[in-house]
């Protein structure tokens, strides 16, 4: 503290020079009479409290300078001895107590967080179990087999499969920036040289920084590769899901849930007041996305690409609203929407893309009643995409219609520990966009599941099937039926 270590120096000569000052008076009136007894002890008394003044702020500089110095032994005047010939001394009124000079400390800077400080490391891996119990596991050439565009390993060979191996790391880098990473180390390399697949690839998933302008985290400004505000499914993330996999009629839209991108989200401070409380409670919430959401997008997909100079503009909105006023204590039902307009330039099997851009134009609505016990979830959404006509061989813009409805239970208290059983319809039929020569889909299907929280890190999903469904290949047609049994183990950490 340089200001401390220079006035108390300074403070101390004062004091010196006060005292030095006193001593010509006290030996000019030292040739005075004395006066009496008691003005005697008043003067001793001033002096002595002074005294004690002086040497308070002695002891107060020093203990601010860290100086090890004992302080003095405080003296008493009035029982101390004096000489016969000292004179009295100077009335306490011609003596100015010393002012104590302001301390002024130093603020010393915050330390610097260290890189572990500011961001951690959590993830989640899901291992399935898929066997097609009846049906079209297999056909002829031209045909269309019991698949799936979600699961790869919905096979008639398969059996064991890593469908997500995920890694985040995500923290606040400011009070105005975060960052958030997350590659997945299931993905899987077709097209090898000898044609056979590879699976324990790594694929980027998301990658990008929010920005927060205000410092206000309602409001945040997102920039990177991320999800797609359309579809609360879309949004919702893979580990907190009830079903295995997402809807064929909501996710064609944005096939991966991915894009490169800026989108900004809103969300009013007494909305996430609703979303936290239901999140503490245990509900399935879709993330930490807005109320509100804009974005721009290259428009290309997940990992592809960018091929033109259009992009992809998409929005959204949903809102909760609480049910006590009915009657319906704790109970939320949110309700909400989100549009889409693009241009895609499907991958044709020629090679490369299609010469010229398709419209991508799609709006969808969503509803959820969060479950206490029982609650609905359920999206659909219209619009026009590309597709495969047979007739012409060749892709056109054609109209898409498709979404869900599940039935879902949120059971806290049993003898086998907390669980969620549903139950999901689904219906598509429409182009698939990402993959080649944009095929036609045609999905039904009926899924009954159980979800099992074992314990915070592992979870237990069951489900089995009914399905109806052409598979996404240009070169087959018909309708594959069948029943699929699929069971997946989830762990978190």
């Amino acid at each position: 503290m340089p200001q401390m270590s220079c006035e108390s120096p300074s403070i101390l000569i004062a004091a010196a020079l006060l005292m030095g000052a006193s001593a010509p008076a006290l030996s000019q009136n030292a040739q005075e009479p004395p006066s009496g007894e008691a003005d005697q002890a008043r003067t001793i008394a001033d002096l002595q409290r002074q005294i004690d003044e002086l040497k308070a702020i002695m002891v107060a500089l020093q203990a601010a300078q860290g100086s090890a110095a004992p302080a003095p032994e405080p003296t008493n005047l009035a029982t101390a001895p004096m000489a016969q010939s000292a004179a009295p001394v100077l009335p306490a009124s011609t003596i100015q107590p010393i002012q104590q000079p302001p301390l002024q400390l130093a603020a010393a800077p915050p330390p610097r967080k260290a890189w572990y400080e500011k961001l951690r490391l959590r993830g989640y891996t899901q291992m399935r179990f898929n066997q097609i119990v009846s049906g079209d596991a297999e056909a002829p050439a031209g045909i269309s087999r019991l698949r799936s565009v979600h699961d790869s390993a919905i096979n008639a060979g398969s059996n064991f499969s890593f469908r997500r191996m995920r890694l985040v790391l995500q923290g606040d880098l400011s009070d105005h920036v975060s960052v958030y990473f997350q590659p997945d180390f299931a993905a899987a390399v077709s097209n090898q040289s000898v044609g056979e697949r590879r699976e324990g690839t790594v694929s980027l998933r998301d990658m990008y920084a929010d920005v927060f302008p205000t410092g206000d985290k309602s409001f945040r400004i997102r920039l990177g590769q991320s999800k797609v505000p359309y579809g609360w499914e879309n949004l919702q993330s893979s580990s907190n899901r009830l079903a295995l996999d997402r809807t064929d009629a909501i996710n064609t839209a944005a096939p991966g849930e991915r894009d490169l991108g800026i989108v900004a989200y809103y969300t009013p401070p007494r909305v996430q007041a609703i979303w936290d409380r239901l999140s503490g409670n245990g509900q399935k919430l879709f993330g930490s996305y807005g109320a509100f959401g804009l974005g721009v997008f290259n428009g290309q997909g997940l990992n592809r690409t960018e091929v033109d100079n259009d992009v992809m503009t998409v929005a959204l909105a949903t809102w909760p609203f609480e049910l006590d006023g009915l009657g319906l204590n704790g109970q939320v039902f949110e309700i909400g929407g989100a549009i889409m307009r693009n241009t895609i330039r499907p991958e044709v099997r020629t090679g490369g893309v299609s010469p010229v851009g398709f419209k991508d134009n799609r709006v969808a609505v969503h509803a959820v009643l969060y479950p206490q016990p029982f609650g609905v979830q359920a999206e659909w959404n219209w619009g026009t995409g590309p597709e495969f006509v047979p007739a012409t061989g060749q892709i056109e813009e054609r109209p898409i219609d498709g979404g869900y409805v599940q039935l879902m239970g949120k059971i806290d208290q049993s003898p086998i520990g907390p669980f969620y059983p549903f139950a999901r319809w689904q219906y598509y039929r429409g182009g698939f966009k990402a993959a080649v020569n944009a095929p036609r889909l045609e999905t039904e299907e009926i899924e009954l599941g159980f979800e099992f929280q074992i314990d915070p890190a592992l979870e237990l999903t069951a489900t089995y099937g009914w399905a109806s469904r052409k598979e996404a290949d240009e070169r087959r047609v018909g309708q594959a039926e069948g029943q699929i049994l699929r069971i997946q183990a989830q762990w978190n950490y």
